[in-house]
């Protein structure tokens, strides 16, 4: 499905990672596996640290965090927008909200649209998005756009082929009505393969209980309870090789651009692997197509898109514009991408939590 948007920017950009860093040498001492094996493993996936949250920290809290300072700086105002949407695969509670949690914290106006967006790998595309058709109501000037995930609380400690890429994060994007070019956009679906990447308990199908927690040897090297992240690694790396690049040749076509006239690939990082594969087979220089996100940050689902732009092209974002092309793909599965001019932006950060 393809979309086109008129005169809407992404005006500022805050990127919120937890302070507690794990070293990949230490998370390998918990696996199964021989030494030299997860050696290997890090320099092919570029494994080397990743950010994850402390016991009991949830999606709201960084979120909450980040605003403050935003509003303590003045960046923003808490009567300066008008809808608040937040993206996370892991919510506080099945009800409420998150984006009334963070609502009801900061005392926000209650003339606010507040929505969550149940969403991973491509939850950032689809957060623009949903900002985006939000924007051309009268009565909404400013989206305040969140995507997070703590997903480290969910993965086993003792499964090299999740933990060690895991890591936990809160963008916070500033969407707003002004004049610009014509943004592009496309996303696509397919549930039926749905158990690529899946945590089969905790929900309504099968709820959490003593019996989901207990760790079951997977395989010979790795230990998973069913409460846990479940990821099919060459079913996810086959998915992307093959639907990924004809989904950014179609952007692109529909947006008459050509690969050279785009700065730079801001795409969802599962791993240096991957995006290595996916840049050769686009056509794209790993210069355009940062992939250092996974070995600096971890992966953090659909937050590592704006890591991208914060953590490499924070300077260039605060003083000139770039065409860039965004793409998120995975959970779902779904896969999406956007084209759009992004820059001179008011802020462009990371902070720690």
């Amino acid at each position: 499905m393809d979309f086109t948007y008129q005169n809407k920017v992404l005006s500022g950009l805050s990127v919120v990672l937890p302070k507690n860093e794990r070293l990949f040498l230490d998370d390998m001492k918990e696996f199964n596996a021989p030494v030299n094996r997860s050696l290997k493993l890090k320099e092919i996936m570029g494994y080397d640290r990743h950010r994850v949250v402390d016991e009991g920290v949830c999606v709201s809290d960084m979120a909450i965090h980040g605003l403050k300072s935003l509003f303590k700086r003045d960046l923003l105002s808490k009567d300066d927008f008008d809808a608040l949407i937040v993206v996370t695969q892991t919510p506080d509670y099945f009800l409420p909200p998150t984006s009334n949690v963070i609502q009801g914290e900061l005392g926000l106006k209650s003339d606010l649209f507040c929505i969550d967006i149940p969403q991973g790998c491509a939850g950032y595309i689809v957060g623009l998005m949903q900002a985006f058709m939000m924007l051309d109501q009268d009565s909404i000037n400013k989206v305040v756009l969140i995507n997070g995930d703590v997903l480290s609380r969910k993965v086993s400690k003792k499964d090299r082929n999740s933990f060690p890429l895991i890591g936990d994060g809160v963008s916070i994007s500033i969407i707003e009505n002004k004049k610009n070019d014509l943004i592009h956009g496309n996303i696509k679906m397919n549930g039926a393969d749905r158990n690529a990447l899946i945590i089969p308990a905790g929900g309504l199908r099968m709820p959490s209980s003593d019996k989901t927690a207990i760790l079951e040897e997977v395989d010979s090297e790795n230990l998973r309870a069913l409460d846990n992240l479940k990821m099919d690694g060459t079913a996810v790396f086959n998915f992307v090789q093959q639907h990924v690049p004809e989904m950014i040749a179609h952007l692109l076509n529909k947006a008459d651009t050509s690969i050279d006239q785009v700065d730079y690939f801001a795409f969802h990082q599962p791993n240096k692997f991957m995006l290595e594969k996916l840049a050769d087979k686009i056509g794209v220089s790993y210069v355009k197509m940062p992939n250092n996100v996974v070995e600096n940050f971890g992966n953090s689902s659909g937050v590592t898109i704006p890591t991208v732009l914060a953590h490499n092209l924070q300077s260039q974002l605060l003083n000139e514009e770039l065409n860039i092309c965004f793409a998120g793909f995975g959970v779902g599965l779904t896969w999406g991408s956007i084209l759009m001019r992004v820059g001179k932006l008011r802020f462009c950060e990371m902070i720690d939590y």
